[in-house]
C-alpha cells in the first residue's frame, strides 16, 4: 500500500516538474499569454454554470471538513477505549456516528453534483464545437486528418470539461485541506508536522533527476500507441479489401510486429519505473520509519496518548496526499490549456461564406436555375494550379458532364459548384429566371442534391437513409423515390421493404444497389440541381439510362450535372465538358460523338 502511495507521488512530482519547466519557458519566450487565453477560454463556459461552481466548492469545503473532525473525534474514542475520560464515551460515540454519516452524505452528494457538471459541460462544449466544427471551411478543415478531429473532439473536450467546472474549486478545496490537515498536526506537535511534510518534497527533488528518461519512454510509448491504434483503425475500416485480396495473413503478422514493438518499450520503461520506484519507495518507507519511531518515543515517554499517535500517523499520510493535489493543479491547468489550445485551433479555422441574399433565390425554385462559371482559376496548394482560366455552364433541363482522366480536376469542379472551395480568381454562381446571379456559397447548398462517389449508405433503416435529407417524408415519397431510382425493385422484396435495417457501409447490398438507394436520397431532396459523381458507375446501361429519364421527367427543369466515364450517359448529355491539364474545355457534338465512339 505504502510503495503504491510513493509511486503516486513520484508520479504527481516528476509531472510537476515538468510542467513547471513547461511554463517557464513559455514565460521567457513570451507565449504564457497563449495559455491565459486558453484558460479564458475555458472559463467562457465555466461563467456559465458559476452558481454550480460556487455549491460544489461548498460541498467540497464541508466534506474535507467532516473528514477532520472524523479524525480528531476518532484520536478521542482511542483514548476514552484505552481509559481516558470515559464519561464523554456516548457523546465522542454520536459525534464519530454523526460525523460519518454527514460525510458520507456531502461526499455522496459531491460526486453526483460533480457527475452531472461533467456531463453538463462536456456536452455544452461538445456541441458548440460540433456547430464550429461542421460550419468551417472545408479546405482549411480537411487538413486536419479525421482521426485528429476525432481526437480533437472526443479526448481533448473530455478533457477540458472535466477541469472547467472543477479547477478552481479543486484548488480552494486541496489548499483548504492541506492547510487544515498541516494545522491539526502542528496543533498536536510541531515536529510531527514538520516530519510529515517532509518526504513529499524530497520526492519532488529526487524526480527531478530521473524526469528526462521518464518524460522520454512516456513520450516513445504514446507514440507507438498512437501509430498501433491507427494501423488498428485503417485495418478495420478496410477489412474487406483485405479479406478480398486474400492477405489477412500479413495484416496479421504487421499486427504482431506492432504488440511486440509495443511490448518492448513497455517493458524497458516498466523496469525503469520499478528502478525509479524501488529508491523512492525506500525513501517513503524510511520517512514512515521516522514518523512511527517519533511517535513510539512519544507514546513512550507519556507525551502523547495511542489515540494522537494515530492520529499523527493517519494525518501524516493524508498530509502527503493533500501535497501531492495540491502540486497536481499545475499539471492539471497546463494539460487543460493545451487541450483547449487544440480544440481552438479547430474552432478558429476561417468559417464558409454565407451570403444572406442567397435566400432570394427560393422563390425561383420551380424555374430552376443556372449553373455557371466564368474564368475560374484554383489551387488547394499555392502555386499548384488545379482548374486555369476555365468556363462552364449548365442550365435547367439538361443533363451536362463532366469528363477526363482521373485526378484531373473534375471532383474539384463538384465542390466549387457546391461551394465547398471558392475560385481564386473568376466567378462561379447560380443564375436564377430573374437573372438575379449569387455567388456560390453554403448558403446556396440547400438547392443541390449530391451523390458522391463510392457507397455512401449508412447504418440503420433503409427509410433512415432517405430521410437524412428529408425528415418530415412520408412512407409513400420514399418509395416513390425508391421507384425513380429503380431501387424500388429490389428494395420491395425484401422482408420490411423501407424498414429494413442496412448495415454500416450498405453492407448487404451491392455497389449496384447502394448507388441506387444514394440516387433515391437524392430524388427524396427534389433539389433543383442534381449532381451525381460517377454515381451510375455500377450500374447496367439499360438502368442507367432509365433511372436519368426518371430524375429529369420527375423535375423538368432540374439541373443535372454529372461526371462520368460511360458513353450511355454521354448519348443524354446536351452538353459534355472535358477537364483536362487544369483546363476545363467544352466539346463540341462532332467530338463528344467521337469520345463515345472511343468509349
Amino acid at each position: 500500500m505504502e510503495e503504491g502511495k510513493n509511486n503516486e507521488k513520484k508520479a504527481h512530482s516528476k509531472v510537476l516538474f515538468e510542467s513547471l519547466n513547461i511554463l517557464m519557458s513559455r514565460w521567457v519566450d513570451g507565449t504564457f499569454s497563449e495559455i491565459l487565453d486558453d484558460w479564458k477560454w475555458i472559463f467562457s463556459y465555466s461563467a456559465r454554470y458559476k452558481w454550480a461552481i460556487l455549491i460544489y466548492t461548498v460541498l467540497g469545503l464541508l466534506s474535507t471538513t467532516l473528514g477532520l473532525v472524523g479524525s480528531v473525534v476518532s484520536k478521542y474514542l482511542l483514548d476514552v477505549i484505552t481509559g481516558y475520560r470515559t464519561d464523554q464515551l456516548g457523546v465522542l460515540i454520536a459525534v464519530m456516528v454523526g460525523s460519518t454519516v454527514l460525510n458520507l452524505t456531502f461526499n455522496s452528494a459531491f460526486n453526483r453534483f460533480n457527475t452531472k457538471l461533467s456531463i453538463s459541460i462536456h456536452n455544452d462544449i461538445q456541441a458548440d464545437i460540433f456547430d464550429q466544427i461542421a460550419d468551417a471551411d472545408w479546405l482549411a478543415l480537411s487538413r486536419y486528418p479525421n482521426g485528429d478531429v476525432l481526437n480533437r473532439f472526443n479526448r481533448d473536450v473530455e478533457t477540458v470539461s472535466s477541469n472547467a467546472i472543477s479547477w478552481l474549486p479543486s484548488i480552494i478545496i486541496v489548499l483548504y485541506n492541506f492547510a487544515a490537515t498541516f494545522a491539526v498536526i502542528l496543533y498536536y506537535d510541531w515536529f510531527m508536522a514538520v516530519l510529515a511534510l517532509s518526504s513529499a518534497p524530497i520526492l519532488f527533488l529526487l524526480s527531478a533527476a530521473v524526469l528526462k528518461r521518464q518524460r522520454d519512454y512516456g513520450k516513445r510509448v504514446r507514440e507507438i500507441s498512437s501509430d498501433m491504434m491507427s494501423f488498428e483503425v485503417e485495418t478495420f475500416y478496410n477489412f474487406d479489401t483485405i479479406k478480398s485480396f486474400g492477405v489477412v495473413p500479413h495484416y496479421s503478422e504487421k499486427m504482431h510486429w506492432w504488440q511486440d514493438k509495443f511490448r518492448d518499450i513497455s517493458l524497458k520503461y516498466n523496469l525503469f519505473s520499478i528502478k525509479t520506484g524501488f529508491l523512492t519507495s525506500a525513501l517513503g518507507a524510511l520517512v514512515q520509519g521516522v514518523a512511527f519511531g517519533y511517535c513510539l518515543w512519544r507514546l513512550w515517554t507519556h507525551d502523547i496518548t495511542y489515540g494522537t499517535m494515530t492520529l499523527f500517523l493517519q494525518q501524516r499520510s493524508k498530509l502527503s496526499s493533500a501535497f501531492n493535489s495540491v502540486i497536481s493543479i499545475v499539471p492539471a491547468f497546463l494539460n487543460s490549456s493545451i487541450s483547449a489550445h487544440r480544440i481552438r485551433e479547430l474552432v478558429e479555422l476561417p468559417k464558409e461564406v454565407h451570403t444572406p441574399e442567397s435566400s432570394a433565390l427560393d422563390a425561383l425554385t420551380a424555374d430552376g436555375f443556372t449553373i455557371q462559371m466564368r474564368d475560374v482559376n484554383f489551387s488547394y496548394v499555392e502555386g499548384t494550379r488545379v482548374i486555369t482560366s476555365s468556363a462552364f455552364v449548365a442550365k435547367p433541363g439538361e443533363i451536362v458532364a463532366l469528363v477526363g482522366p482521373s485526378g484531373e480536376g473534375k471532383t474539384t469542379m463538384i465542390r466549387l459548384i457546391l461551394g465547398l472551395v471558392r475560385p481564386e480568381s473568376g466567378e462561379a454562381v447560380i443564375r436564377g429566371s430573374d437573372g438575379r446571379e449569387v455567388a456560390l456559397n453554403a448558403e446556396t447548398r440547400h438547392l443541390f442534391a449530391y451523390v458522391p462517389q463510392g457507397n455512401t449508405i449508412l447504418s440503420g433503416t433503409i427509410g433512415e437513409n432517405m430521410r437524412m435529407v428529408r425528415q418530415d417524408a412520408t412512407d409513400e415519397e420514399i418509395v416513390e423515390a425508391l421507384k425513380t431510382a429503380c431501387a424500388w425493385d429490389f428494395v420491395s422484396k425484401m422482408p420490411d421493404t423501407i424498414h429494413s435495417k442496412v448495415g454500416e457501409r450498405g453492407r448487404g447490398f451491392s455497389e449496384g444497389q447502394a448507388q441506387r438507394l444514394a440516387i433515391a436520397r437524392a430524388v427524396l431532396r427534389d433539389a433543383p440541381i442534381l449532381l451525381l459523381d460517377e454515381a451510375t458507375s455500377a450500374l447496367d446501361v439499360s438502368t442507367e439510362r432509365q433511372v436519368l429519364r426518371n430524375i429529369v421527367r420527375q423535375r423538368p427543369n432540374k439541373t443535372c450535372i454529372v461526371t462520368t466515364h460511360r458513353p450511355s450517359v454521354l448519348n443524354l448529355c446536351q452538353r459534355v465538358y472535358r477537364v483536362m491539364q487544369t483546363h476545363v474545355t467544352e466539346l463540341d457534338e462532332e467530338t463528344s460523338a467521337r469520345m463515345v465512339q472511343d468509349f
